[in-house]
Order: C-alpha cells, then structure tokens, then sequence
C-alpha cells in the first residue's frame, strides 16, 4: 500500500529524481517553455512555484535557497529579474501545461510546460480568474443603485419656515 507516499516515483531513484527536477526547473527558467511528459510537467509545478516565490522575495536569503536548487546563472538571472517583476502580483499557479498527445514511440503522453503570461505562451491573452477576491458580492441592479443614491440624499431645506404647517405632535 502507498499511504502516505505523496508524489510521483517517475520510474527512477530518489536522487536520479531530484536532479531531474532540477534540470526540468532550470531549463523552463531559461527558455519559459519546455516539452516533457505529463508526469514529469505535474510534478515540476511545485518546485517551479518555489523558485518563483524566491525569486519574488528578492533578499539574500532566498537567493542563497535558489543556488540549492537551481544551478544555472542565466536561470537565476532571469529569476530574480524578469519573473520577479512579472509576478510580483500573483500568487501561485505560475506555470501551464497544455496536453500535447501521445509520443511516437511509446505512447508517453506529451506536455507543454509555459510560464503564464510569457511570449511563449499560447494563452497570454484568454486568461480569467476563475473567482473574485473575497468581500466582492453580487453586483447591484442599476435599480437599487438609483433608490440608494436618494436615500443617501439629505433633504432639501424649506424656502421659508413660515410657511410651512407645524406637525401635530402626539403624546
């Protein structure tokens, strides 16, 4: 039984799988595009997510985790530049995979890794949050924003006093 074994054994050993991963990272780093398996690209998206948010702290610290894992200047280069900038908004989810198939030869099935909202991305454009942030509601009908506008309104003064009938009051 496999409980609590989480991720993906990818068919080698433990260490062949670490650098693996980080060859995968460093190589989307510095092309922001790569093809690979569909096993391999899912389970790439967590160490991918890690380094970008390095890169996003910025300080010395995070730079020194990332040389751990990432072993290549031009990948930390654009880390801790270019990505840093581009998803200084974002939190998570930094990287795509599009099904691309089965492989000739056995059958694997194909996957594109992209980083999301990159050049190489062929959806840039057709991206849409999938919720709101939180306290968003439902939108007002123009109605109910008509009627709140003029209960908001303070009355309008009386031209004279004086002319205007005092109120009966009840006690």
């Amino acid at each position: 039984m496999r409980h609590l074994k989480s991720g993906r054994a990818l068919g080698v050993k433990p260490a062949h799988r670490r650098a693996m991963m980080r060859n995968l990272v460093t190589s989307v780093l510095e092309h922001e595009k790569i093809t690979t398996t569909l096993a391999r690209a899912k389970e790439l998206r967590g160490p991918l997510d890690k380094m970008i948010t390095l890169g996003k702290q910025g300080d010395l610290p995070a730079r020194r985790r990332a040389l751990r894992f990432v072993k290549s200047k031009e990948a930390m280069k654009h880390l801790f530049g270019d990505f840093a900038e581009r998803y200084a908004d974002r939190h998570g989810g930094y990287a795509r995979i599009v099904a691309l198939g089965e492989r000739r030869g056995d059958g694997a099935l194909l996957a594109m890794v992209v980083l999301v909202d990159s050049p190489a991305d062929p959806f840039a454009g057709e991206a849409t949050p999938k919720r709101q942030k939180r306290g968003g509601g439902r939108k007002a009908k123009p109605v109910l924003e008509q009627v709140a506008a003029e209960v908001v309104k303070p009355p309008e003064p009386a031209a004279d006093a004086g002319d205007a009938p005092a109120e009966e009051s009840k006690a």
